[in-house]
């Protein structure tokens, strides 16, 4: 052997120590830079930065604010007096603004039933309004009142509108008993016979009647077992008299 060979013999065994050494053990990880982690701050604080400024846009300045009213289902309202009611102020932040205290505003109109509000994004604000319906009149001195059919008298008009009944009871009332009573039977009775009806009548809540065109009278009495009644009382209209008495629809009379 040759005293390469032999030098050569003598360096392989410690290379394997060397190789399975350095094999041993763990690789080190560099850790991120300090460029690195200065960026990683400042990006978390841009974000940060960029949210509250959003925020602030949102809720404190009118680049989302309101632009636009619209008013919508109202025929004897005009669009002008609820938007005047509802006294939405252009420009008001769209997150920050109280629909529920818009909608109890225009409610207070007399001739709205019923009122929804809602947001349409980015700048538009929706009024829904149902107005009310009259089903009766009651004549006096200042005119004529119209009375819905939950027994409020919402409105005054100068003469009686066509094909309206004039209610008579002491007070007319949402909760006054007879008129209640006098406004629910009218609203259960069939169209054909609702046509034929020129006053609705209540003394009690127990004595509703209606008067019909030509003059007969129907003594309903309550406002129970409406569709009963309607039944019995349309063959009874066929038979000759003045006065027909459904109030108890198991006995029904003719007089």
């Amino acid at each position: 052997m040759t005293s390469t060979a032999r030098t050569r013999a003598r360096r392989r065994p410690a290379e394997r120590r060397a190789r399975r050494g350095h094999a041993e053990e763990p690789e080190e990880r560099p850790g991120p830079s300090r460029r690195r982690y200065l960026a990683r701050r400042w990006m978390a604080l841009l974000i940060v930065l960029a949210m509250l400024g959003l925020t602030y846009v949102v809720m404190f300045t009118s680049l989302i604010g309101v632009r636009t009213v619209e008013v919508v289902g109202t025929h004897e309202i005009t669009q002008d007096t609820v938007r005047r009611v509802a006294a939405i102020e252009l420009g008001t932040p769209m997150v920050r603004l109280d629909t529920d205290e818009v909608a109890r505003r225009v409610a207070t109109l007399p001739r709205v039933f019923s009122v929804s509000v809602s947001r349409s994004f980015p700048t538009t604000v929706e009024i829904h309004v149902t107005e009310r319906t009259p089903v009766a009149v009651v004549p006096a001195a200042d005119g004529v009142h119209l009375v819905d059919r939950t027994g409020v008298d919402y409105a005054t008009v100068p003469a009686r509108p066509k094909g309206l009944p004039v209610l008579k009871v002491v007070k007319v009332a949402p909760d006054d008993p007879a008129t209640h009573a006098a406004v629910t039977v009218y609203g259960a009775i069939p169209g054909q016979l609702r046509k034929r009806v020129v006053e609705l009548s209540a003394r009690s809540p127990g004595d509703v009647r209606l008067k019909l065109s030509g003059g007969k009278i129907v003594k309903w009495g309550n406002a129970e077992d409406n569709d009963r009644k309607s039944a019995v009382l349309a063959p009874l209209l066929t038979r000759p008299g003045r006065t027909y008495d459904v109030a108890t629809p198991d006995f029904p009379t003719v007089s």
